[in-house]
């Protein structure tokens, strides 16, 4: 029997739902970002190296990782809004510890406790959508959470840097992990898991646990949308989190409002480039992962230009390729929305963790190796990095680029004949411009 409905579907609760988690994404984002503009500063606060100073970020986006499978089967089972009141708690104690931290380790377990809550919220607003939301309004709204989400980043690039300019690295953050608490309020208050009197969570049993994620990562949808958001999301969230601001200032010879400024205006730009980008995914579902392909090779010319030109490159060279990068971001929401075609919606915490998985492994290895090859190159500290020397970093981003697109379009062809094999007309459907939706089968992954 199916479960009663007592709220509609897509209208004013819907959006008012959406709009307090969303508030909690951003936040998430906030904090996950703060470090782009603080880079420099930790790294005199703690008297630490390129390789340390990315250490901050890398550890919290391993934890953040890490935490995707068990998240979405928790998610899975107690709903978004026990999540989002989880992460929140997390965020807010380890962005206050992060505020007092005076040693590094102190510092680095803070950011952890900030990537563990930092996990659960994403896929938590995913979910609210993908069920308080019509299907022909969920890939808009995905991209809107998306792109929403990256005002957090403004923030970070903006009033933060305004913040520990004025107030002092501890004031600046103990203030901003204060917004979590009114956070907290307004989801006890306001946020309900589902439309329905009798919510689909779904309990799964720990000897099962192992099986229910073999199904879903079985199932090549999962493997494209992960694939898809690995390739496309690494290389904004690497610049924007930790490289982009001392690679412009300290290797371009940028000033910090100017690199500052050129942060929030690839957030406008990521803004711009979505709504498009919903657009297009809306309307030729048959084409999403060329889609992703497509913006990928859209910021890897650019940052060719970049590296390989003579000293500094102009300015507006250098736009383009923080506007190509930015691009990035909305595309790999193309992630879940493939996922969603191929999932049905009692699975779609875990798939949707697995999604989430890819771009951020991307990114915390692509950090890593940034720093690990300037400190190879010069082992002087921040101050003894040249342009050379982060010419020569940032191109590891051509790996990942690389291995990104290979998978992408190998499990496409894989997820098409999926389609085919086990819901005919499916991938007709897609060609007509017409959303395929699955219909409820859960077994069909291994």
């Amino acid at each position: 029997m199916s479960a009663e409905q007592v709220h509609d579907i897509g209208k004013r609760r819907a959006w008012l739902i959406w709009s307090v988690s969303l508030a909690v994404y951003i936040l998430a984002v906030f904090h996950r970002s703060s470090l782009g503009v603080a880079g420099i500063i930790a790294s005199e606060r703690f008297d630490i190296s390129a390789t340390s100073l990315a250490t901050f970020t890398v550890l919290q986006l391993v934890v953040y990782a890490g935490m995707q499978v068990p998240v979405g089967v928790l998610l899975d089972r107690y709903g978004s809004r026990t999540m989002l009141l989880c992460g929140l708690a997390l965020m807010t104690v380890g962005q206050f510890g992060f505020a007092f931290a005076e040693s590094f380790a102190a510092a680095v377990a803070s950011r952890a406790v900030v990537g563990a809550g930092d996990a659960m919220v994403f896929v938590s607003v995913i979910r609210l959508v993908t069920v308080w939301f019509l299907v022909r309004q969920a890939p808009m709204v995905t991209q809107l959470t998306g792109l929403s989400g990256q005002l957090g980043a403004i923030a970070a690039a903006g009033p933060l840097s305004y913040l520990l300019h004025e107030l002092g690295w501890t004031r600046a953050f103990a203030l901003t992990s204060s917004v979590g608490v009114l956070l907290l309020v307004a989801v006890v208050v306001l946020v309900k898991d589902s439309p329905y009197r009798r919510s689909d969570v779904v309990a799964i049993k720990l000897r099962a646990l192992a099986q229910s994620v073999r199904t879903v990562w079985g199932n090549p949808g999962t493997r494209l949308g992960m694939w898809s958001h690995f390739s496309s999301q690494f290389s904004a969230t690497v610049f924007a989190l930790l490289w982009g601001y001392p690679f412009l200032v300290q290797g371009l010879g940028w000033t910090a409002k100017g690199a500052a400024t050129l942060l929030m205006a690839m957030t406008a730009w990521a803004v711009l480039s979505g709504l498009v980008l919903a657009r297009l995914v809306s309307r030729l579902p048959y084409y999403r992962s060329w889609i992703v392909v497509g913006v990928v090779l859209a910021m890897v010319v650019p940052w060719t230009a970049v590296l390989l030109w003579p000293g500094a490159a102009p300015d507006w060279v250098v736009v383009v390729m923080a506007f190509a990068t930015a691009s990035g971001g909305p595309a790999s929401m193309v992630g879940f929305d493939l996922a969603r075609s191929f999932t049905p919606p009692h699975e779609t915490g875990r798939a949707n963790g697995l999604v989430n998985v890819g771009g951020f492994t991307a990114s915390l290895l692509t950090m890593a190796l940034i720093g690990m090859v300037l400190d190879l190159s010069a082992s002087g500290g921040m101050d003894s990095y040249t342009l050379g020397d982060f010419k020569l970093a940032m191109a590891v981003q051509y790996l990942f680029w690389a291995v990104g697109v290979v998978q992408v379009l190998r499990y496409r062809r894989r997820g098409l004949a999926h389609l085919a094999r086990l819901h005919p007309g499916s991938v007709e459907q897609m060609k007509a411009g017409q959303p395929f939706v699955h219909p409820g089968i859960g077994t069909e992954g291994v």
